[in-house]
């Protein structure tokens, strides 16, 4: 079976990038290959995390967000440079599909090491599926905690949480499951007596390397004033069951391990023919166009993207930099192509509740109006105003009520139906 990409444009992959690059093509059309009929707003995930915000409001539909895009909901399994073809894999079976023009925005995943244990006991947090897991086996550790306490068992392990990568999504993710946990201990009353321990490991000397040196430094005296121990310098040796052990020797009891240390564009690009660097991210020329071919073109995290702005060096993996990509590329699809070129307005994280850092044209911003410029930040960048109304909600909702604990670990995984009579 075969069918034409509407308006002649095939896009692989449904993220910000490819997602944004349907919206801004507007009527003239394109065909979106996504494995999900939604577009993640990461940014905000760790809020979603949390149960700050509700999980499907960090999300926006593609259907309502591209209306004049075609959705195949699948994986593009093969792709012929040569015939202008994709392969897409759809629950049914497969087809092809025919382009003019294709876009390649497959996205990243977690980039993950060779560590001993880590794929059998660390948690990954990079997709809503990842966010709303560790947020209910967090609430399950505290469960569990409780009924150990009660049987006089040791519950070192249930308390103690280790997140290994200090980026964006590491520091973010641990503020903000921290917060939901101290909130959560009033429910708790056996537990509020006991260590709640929070570490933080990264190789790197410093935590958020991507920021300014002051801002960073201030979000560790924030982290550290709350508990949370730092280990810079420091590597993941291994984890067990029960255990992590870092690179200065120490073994740390705990059942929660979330790595956090950074992505990778997806292995399927190595299969398309298209010509990658040495990390495997598609290369680009600086009009986006994938090198040695006219009909092809590739953006966002899965891409090395050349910026005029900054000589020598290439894009970051961050939504700031796709949509700006994505508006450069539709620019160049149906008008003349003009070199990519970007000037980085700044950089924004939440440390929990109320605090944030923010460096906006080179100015710093910290505490209270730094969390509220990051927050007003993700709105503006948040497409569809339902959306960004439903967040709206949610954090003026956060600001009276304390957070819901309630752990849903068996959502999506039903009773059978059986008769037990």
């Amino acid at each position: 079976m075969e069918r034409e990409a509407l308006g002649g444009t095939l896009i692989i992959g449904g993220g910000f990038a490819g997602a944004y690059v349907a919206r801004l093509l507007g009527r003239r059309g394109a065909t979106i290959v996504s494995p999900e009929n939604f577009m993640l707003y990461t940014p905000i995930l760790p809020e979603a995390a949390s149960g700050t915000l509700e999980p499907r409001h960090v999300v926006v539909p593609i259907r309502q967000m591209c209306r004049h895009a075609d959705l195949l909901l699948g994986r593009a399994t093969a792709v012929d440079l040569a015939a202008r073809r994709v392969t897409v894999e759809v629950a049914d079976g497969s087809f092809t599909v025919r382009y003019r023009q294709l876009v390649v925005a497959a996205g990243a995943v977690s980039r993950t090491l060779p560590i001993p244990g880590l794929a059998e006991h660390g948690l990954g947090f990079k997709g809503l599926a990842d966010a709303i897991y560790l947020r209910n086996h967090v609430l399950n550790q505290l469960e569990q905690a409780v009924a150990r306490v009660d049987l006089n068992e040791p519950v070192t392990a249930n308390l103690t949480y280790v997140f290994v990568g200090a980026g964006y999504a590491g520091v973010e993710a641990l503020a903000e499951l921290s917060d939901m946990v101290r909130d959560a201990l009033r429910y708790y009353p056996t537990l509020r007596g006991l260590t709640h321990r929070w570490v933080l490991v990264d190789a790197a000397p410093k935590i958020l390397p991507e920021i300014p040196r002051r801002l960073g430094e201030y979000a560790a005296r924030l982290l550290a004033r709350r508990g949370v121990d730092i280990r810079v310098n420091t590597t993941l040796e291994s984890v067990e069951q029960h255990a992590a052990v870092l690179s200065d020797g120490e073994r740390i009891p705990t059942n929660t391990l979330v790595w956090t240390a950074g992505v990778r564009p997806t292995r399927a690009l190595e299969r398309w023919g298209l010509p990658l660097d040495e990390r495997g991210r598609v290369r680009v020329d600086e009009l986006l166009r994938v090198e040695g071919r006219e009909d092809v073109w590739s953006l966002g995290d899965c891409a090395r993207v050349p910026n005029q702005a900054t000589p020598g060096a290439f894009d970051p993996p961050t939504c700031q930099h796709a949509l700006r990509q994505a508006r450069r590329l539709v620019k160049n699809l149906t008008g003349d192509p003009k070199p990519y070129r970007y000037r980085m307005l700044g950089q924004v994280a939440t440390l929990g509740r109320h605090r944030g850092i923010a460096d906006v044209f080179g100015f710093p911003f910290r505490g209270f109006i730094g969390w509220w410029i990051t927050r007003s930040y993700h709105l503006y960048q948040l497409p569809l105003i339902s959306r960004k109304l439903r967040v709206v909600v949610d954090w003026t909702v956060a600001l009276f009520f304390p957070r819901d604990i309630a752990e849903l670990g068996k959502l999506g995984h039903p009773e059978r139906l059986r008769d037990d009579g």
